[in-house]
């Protein structure tokens, strides 16, 4: 009976049945483009037009199916029926949708090795051949060449991100702080990490990505990287420019920020990869694992890597000093595999594939080096914290269980104890969807776990 109510609630009346189904429509058909233009129904549509089908129609669709189902609701946030539905619990769709991922970030970052079978084209030839073709108006647009695969990921990339971030807006209109936190990823996405990079190219200059920084992106702080950039045009002034930024915040910076705004100034204002698990990887939040023994993974996992990418840069360094002399190649072969297992295989491969599998912050939670370096600061002297009031707690379990770090909130706010932990963005969702208001994102005197002001030394 639960499961029928919640069902019809989501399927609303007839009238909106009606436009739900024509929603439907146009995500099917823009989803449809390229097996249509596989079997020669679509040869007529080409250049904008192609690209148009291929990316207005399912926004629209997608757009239209969350205005249907968000706009006709009472203020408030509406996950009713997630737990009922296949989409949002590992159901046979969630489980296609992970397979298409993990099948694309697959083919885009290792497409050159894969051949397929009897045949002298790799999967990367298929791809240039079968999509990567489609975005060649727009790249002629903004950079004067034709589409390459880092452009038609970079596109597509901000492209779910401004598209779920609609999404995102309509959800949370209620809310102030998760509308300007998401209108604050869609920015820097588009700006920073998508148009700025690509302008840079097209005057031949280093394609810096200015909401990334080491190490997120561990080659800006390798010495080859460096002598490149200052080699480029205007006697290396872009590129001196670059590294100035880059020191100025990797060492002043990320550290006065994370200590006035915890980690959540980036984290989930800013980066790139927590604004994709933010707006696409919304629908998955609940499915990040709450066990002590994933907590004691990711503390275990998480450090690792930036131990790991902390000594491959040094090594890099101490071999350019000695001119290769010391290390020879061992060390660029330490830095390849990092890239090919940690940043590929780890990061985009299973950071974005697995989003309807395991939740949307994978990468942030376990891997990502930059979280690690805020997380510390954030759990040792930062001025950031959730503040909990125990009383008014109902245990409805709310909080936990859209935690996308996997953090039992919960137990904390059962005992009216702060949240410190260092693996915590600060998304604020916990606080959103407690029915009695006792989460608070605060800045204020540096607290201990029982509220009690820390006497800190800095």
């Amino acid at each position: 009976m639960a499961k029928a109510i919640a069902m019809a609630s989501l399927v609303g009346s007839g009238p909106q049945r009606g436009m739900m189904r024509v929603a439907w429509l146009l995500l099917a058909a823009g989803l449809a483009f390229l097996p249509l233009r596989w079997l020669g129904w679509l040869d007529f549509l080409t250049g904008w037009l192609a690209l148009g089908w291929l990316l207005v129609l399912p926004a629209c669709g997608i757009i239209w199916l969350a205005a249907e189902r968000y706009l006709n609701r009472a203020a408030g946030i509406d996950n009713d029926g997630i737990f009922f539905s296949g989409w949002h619990t590992r159901g046979w769709s969630a489980l296609a949708a992970g397979s298409v991922l993990t099948a694309f970030y697959t083919g885009l970052y290792f497409g050159e090795d894969l051949v397929w079978p009897g045949s002298a084209h790799s999967l990367h030839d298929w791809l240039q051949a079968g999509l990567y073709q489609y975005f060649d108006p727009l790249a002629r647009l903004l950079t004067g060449r034709v589409a390459d695969k880092w452009f038609v990921y970079s596109t597509l990339y901000s492209y779910a991100v401004l598209l779920f971030g609609v999404r995102m807006l309509l959800k949370y209109r209620h809310q102030t702080y998760q509308v300007w936190r998401t209108l604050s990823v869609i920015f820097f996405q588009l700006s920073f990490a998508w148009l700025v990079p690509l302008w840079l190219q097209a005057m031949n200059q280093p394609g810096y990505y200015f909401s990334y920084w080491w190490p997120l992106k561990p080659e800006y702080l390798y010495p080859g990287i460096w002598l490149e950039w200052l080699g480029k045009q205007e006697g290396g002034f872009w590129g001196l420019y670059f590294l100035i930024f880059s020191a100025f915040i990797s060492l002043i910076g990320v550290p006065v920020l994370t200590w006035y705004f915890g980690k959540r100034w980036y984290c989930s204002w800013v980066c790139g990869c927590g604004g994709l698990a933010e707006t696409m990887g919304d629908p998955f939040r609940q499915l990040s694992q709450k066990s002590t023994r994933a907590w004691q993974i990711e503390r275990w996992t998480i450090h690792t890597i930036l131990l790991l990418i902390i000594a491959i840069t040094i090594l890099l360094w101490i071999n350019s000093i000695y001119k290769g002399e010391l290390l020879g190649a061992w060390s660029q072969a330490a830095a390849r595999w990092y890239g090919f297992l940690i940043v590929s295989a780890f990061g985009g491969v299973i950071g974005v594939g697995f989003y309807p599998w395991l939740g949307s912050r994978i990468w942030c939670r376990y891997g990502c080096p930059m979280a690690a370096i805020l997380g510390l600061i954030q759990r040792f002297y930062s001025r950031f914290r959730i503040t909990t009031n125990g009383g008014q707690c109902i245990s409805c379990g709310n909080c936990s269980t859209y935690c996308e770090m996997g953090i039992d909130v919960r137990w904390y706010a059962q005992r009216g104890q702060n949240i410190v932990r260092a693996s915590c963005v600060g998304c604020g969702v916990c606080a959103a969807v407690c029915p009695r208001g006792v989460l608070r994102l605060e800045n204020g005197p540096l607290l201990d776990r029982q509220g009690t002001e820390k006497n800190m030394v800095l």
